[in-house]
Formats: C-alpha cells, sequence, structure tokens
C-alpha cells in the first residue's frame, strides 16, 4: 500500500481512502497517518512529533492515526482504525 515510505524516517500520510460502509454506503475519509519507525534518529521524531498536533489542527484532520512500523501498514489495518468512525 505504502511501499515508498522509508523505513528509518518518520512521516506524515494524508491519504484519502475509499471505504465501503456495512450498510453499503461509501464514504472517502482524509486518513492522516504519522509513521513514526522504531530506529529512526530522535531528533527526526521530536520535530515531527512536535508539529503533528498543530498540522491536524490547522488541517482539520479527524481521522488521527499513528504507527511504528512501515510493515504494518496495510489496507487491513487501515479498513479496522476506520471501523470506529460511523
Amino acid at each position: 500500500m505504502f511501499q515508498e515510505l522509508p523505513e528509518r524516517q518518520p512521516r506524515f500520510v494524508v491519504y484519502s481512502y475509499r471505504y465501503q460502509h456495512d450498510d453499503g454506503r461509501v464514504s472517502y475519509p482524509l486518513c492522516f497517518i504519522f509513521i513514526s519507525p522504531v530506529g529512526c534518529k530522535p531528533e527526526q521524531q521530536m520535530m515531527y512529533a512536535g508539529s503533528k498536533n498543530k498540522l491536524v489542527h490547522t488541517a482539520q484532520l479527524t481521522k488521527v492515526f499513528e504507527i511504528r512500523n512501515t510493515e504494518d501498514l496495510t489496507e487491513e489495518w487501515l479498513r479496522e482504525k476506520l471501523r470506529f468512525f460511523r
């Protein structure tokens, strides 16, 4: 799903995902994913973590998720996270 992401650098990803609800409706939630991989430089982690809340607030993002391992970032993972939003 996100093969181009670096394994050892934090990243912000804003992703519009086609989500089909259990009742058949389709929506396109805008998902903010903060990726902070294990093993990245502490300075980079602090820089990204420090600006995350400001970005989320400014862009008015409501679907906010964090992940530590880029290999776990799959469509199944995202669908599971979105299941809590109706």
